[in-house]
C-alpha cells in the first residue's frame, strides 16, 4: 500500500521558518517525482514545489522561489520542504504527494498529475 506521511507544520510567525518532512512506503522511492502543494482556505491548489527521481532536480513556484527548499533522501524514502522567511501568505494545508508516471519528470506538472497523496500538515503563519 502506498502511503505518505507529512509532518512538522505548526504556527509560527512571519520571517520564520519550518521544515516539513514526507515519510513514503508502499513504492520504490528512487523511481518516482513527488511534490509538495498545499491549498490555503478558499483557493486551488497549488504545486509549491517538486523534486525529480532521477537526478534530484527541483522545481518551485514563483511564489516561494528563493525562499523554500525542497530535498529528498533516499536512503530514508523521505522528502523535506525547507520553508524560510515565511509570510502569512504561505498559511495553508501542505501535502506531499507522488507524481502518477514512474521515471518521469515533475516539471510544469499539474495537481491533478500527481495520484497518491498524504493526509495533510497545517502551517499556519502569523503576522
Amino acid at each position: 500500500e502506498v502511503q505518505l506521511v507529512e509532518s512538522g507544520g505548526g504556527l509560527v510567525q512571519a520571517g520564520g521558518s519550518l521544515r516539513l518532512s514526507c515519510a513514503t512506503s508502499g513504492f520504490t522511492f528512487d523511481d518516482y517525482a513527488i511534490a509538495w502543494i498545499r491549498q490555503a482556505p478558499g483557493k486551488e491548489r497549488e504545486v509549491v514545489s517538486c523534486i525529480d527521481s532521477f537526478d534530484g532536480s527541483a522545481y518551485y513556484g514563483d511564489s516561494v522561489k528563493g525562499r523554500f527548499a525542497i530535498s529528498r533522501d533516499n536512503a530514508k524514502n523521505t522528502v523535506y520542504l525547507q520553508m524560510n522567511s515565511l509570510k502569512p501568505e504561505d498559511t495553508a494545508d501542505y501535502y506531499c504527494a507522488r507524481f502518477l508516471e514512474r521515471g518521469h519528470s515533475c516539471y510544469a506538472r499539474k495537481t491533478y498529475e500527481y495520484n497518491y497523496w498524504g493526509q495533510g500538515t497545517q502551517v499556519t503563519v502569523s503576522s
